[in-house]
């Protein structure tokens, strides 16, 4: 008996992958900066990285080391560097924890209050993707005048 829909498998996850020239250097990075949690390490005869998977909460990130061969091969400079959004219960210590492991190197503007009722912080890691840290802290959303919120189900 069918009921009209085709059902798929269920989604048990979804994790980014990102590309780094330097895969080691990254997944120390990220380790070190934002305090992900190193699940394996993938590594060649002389000890670099070239795949990796981090644990953030009950997220995995995948992180591959490519360097300009490979984006030649491909008829590319390089990867699109882009947007991870990684949600947190306490922006502000992830803030200050994020500046601490930067030192000197720290130009991270602190956490805003947003009109979605987030409060945020955004930095670009060392290999030019950027990680958002969201806190939600309230269900009220301000939009423009004409704007509206429209949600599935």
């Amino acid at each position: 008996m069918s009921d009209g829909h085709v059902h798929g498998p269920r989604y048990l996850g979804l994790a980014p992958y990102l590309y780094y020239t330097d895969a080691t250097e990254a997944l120390d990075w990220l380790v070190r900066v934002f305090g992900f949690t190193e699940k394996v390490r993938f590594v060649d005869a002389s000890g670099v990285v070239f795949q990796a998977t981090l644990q953030a909460g009950d997220a995995e990130v995948q992180l591959a080391g490519a360097g300009s061969d490979y984006w030649e091969s491909k008829g590319v400079d390089g990867p699109v560097g882009q947007l991870n959004i990684v949600y947190v219960d306490d922006v502000d210590a992830q803030y200050t924890r994020v500046c601490a492991a930067l030192g000197e190197d720290a130009d991270v503007a602190a956490p805003q209050d947003q009109p979605y009722g987030a409060r945020v912080f955004t930095v670009p890691d060392c290999g030019g993707n950027s990680w958002t840290f969201w806190q939600q802290v309230s269900d009220q959303v301000e939009l423009p005048a004409g704007w509206q919120v429209i949600r599935n189900g």
